[in-house]
């Protein structure tokens, strides 16, 4: 028969106490603290790059609708007219591979022409959904 100190060191070896995983706990709390709030924001500045990418892309399938068609699509047939042919001679579409995508924030982009600013304008309102704005909320535009 086994000693019973020896015994009861076994059981007290065989785990974590309470304190010790309380004090793990406590430490990762902190850690995600510190760095969740950072790695929110590059989320943030990533969609808006997202953003800037798709416009740019659409912005070269405008372009080539234009040297076929001797046009830019008008505001009422929209971006759909580089996927779908609005009836217009010299149309040699489709000029996006996977149709119009939507915003990072999955809202479609906004398209005017003739724009304000230019031949077209193509906008996206940021995280907020609404004109103007700071930070996640900027807008981003074809123009800039």
């Amino acid at each position: 028969m086994e000693h019973p100190e020896k015994q009861r060191r076994r059981i007290d070896e065989r785990g974590f106490t309470l304190i010790e995983l309380l004090v793990v706990m406590v430490i990762l709390g902190l850690l995600a603290a510190l760095v969740g709030p950072q790695l929110f924001g590059k989320v943030g500045k990533g969609k808006q790059s997202a953003a800037r990418t798709q416009i740019e892309m659409i912005g070269q399938a405008l372009d080539s609708y234009r040297l076929d068609t001797g046009r830019y699509p008008t505001t009422s047939e929209g971006l759909a007219a580089l996927n779908t042919n609005p009836g217009v001679a010299g149309w040699d579409g489709p000029y996006l591979k996977k149709g119009v995508p939507n915003d990072p924030w999955l809202r479609p982009y906004l398209y005017q022409s003739p724009g304000s600013h230019g031949d077209y304008d193509l906008t996206s309102y940021g995280a907020d959904g609404s004109p103007g704005g700071e930070g996640e909320n900027k807008d981003i535009n074809s123009w800039e």
